[in-house]
């Protein structure tokens, strides 16, 4: 746990400025160490969706041990065994999909720490130093353990006037294509009246002195997410950012570039 990073990284959320980082969903740790190279404030290792394994994360994990970048890990489901683990190998936090109520955000703050406030089992691992620094790692856990729920339904954002109220919550997250399939406009980005019902939902949070965040879908979405008071700011997946540069090389020269998930099919004869 990287306690100046995560001191840091709380700061400038309370100063009201925004901080900005990267979904990793390849597995080359080379790409947090980009996201450190280049200054970013947080990074989110993704273990909801994808292929990465547990040597995928501790490796991007330890590529930014020494440095001011906050690393995180999306889990798959709130569950304790997970929370435990991801905080062991040395996150500096986690991050929640689908929390609706906030009953299941306090569980995960208790997931997250250790008694009396909390459930967290003491590991000998990477965040202990190997069982050598239980003391040190438990005092430091308990003051900057970092903890981010992700708003992604329209009952979760139905919910967040009592969500907001559980202590514990620096910034919650919003997952606008997920909130959309419940809104039943599966497939979309923002579908319907989605975007109207998340900046609803964000104006909730920030009067209760909580922050937000999301991923921006392009530059000049960026800015506009960040005018409209969003701080933890997504630049965008690594996948998706290698292929909007990909996009942007090929228009120079010419072409375009034409996606289908057919191009995982066998390729079709040519008569």
């Amino acid at each position: 746990m990287k306690t100046v990073a995560l001191q840091q990284f709380r700061a400038r959320l309370s100063a009201d400025d925004p901080v900005y980082g990267l979904w990793i969903t390849l597995e080359s740790p080379s790409i947090t160490e980009m996201a450190v190279a280049a200054g970013l404030d947080w990074v989110v290792i993704d273990a909801e969706h994808g292929h990465l394994g547990w040597n995928d994360i501790v490796n991007h994990v330890r590529a930014a041990v020494r440095s001011h970048t906050v690393v995180l890990v999306r889990i798959a489901e709130s569950n304790a065994a997970l929370v435990k683990r991801v905080l062991d190998v040395g996150a500096d936090g986690i991050v929640v999909p689908w929390m609706e109520t906030a009953e299941q955000v306090a569980e995960i703050v208790r997931f997250a720490h250790y008694p009396p406030r909390g459930v967290r089992g003491i590991g000998g691992e990477r965040a202990t130093l190997w069982g050598q620094c239980f003391s040190q790692h438990v005092r430091d856990a308990r003051e900057n353990v970092l903890v981010v729920p992700i708003i992604e339904s329209v009952t979760g954002a139905a919910n967040i006037s009592a969500i907001v109220e559980v202590p514990g919550i620096d910034v919650y997250y919003f997952g606008p294509a997920d909130f959309s399939a419940t809104a039943g406009h599966a497939g979309e980005w923002e579908g319907g009246d989605v975007a109207e019902q998340i900046l609803a939902a964000k104006d909730v949070i920030r009067s209760n002195g909580r922050h937000c965040g999301v991923i921006g879908i392009s530059n000049e979405n960026l800015l506009e997410r960040r005018e409209q008071g969003f701080r933890m700011l997504g630049f965008g997946l690594d996948s998706s950012m290698l292929f909007r540069g990909l996009r942007d090389c090929l228009s120079t020269v010419g072409r375009s570039l034409d996606l289908s998930t057919s191009a995982f099919s066998p390729l079709q004869s040519v008569d």
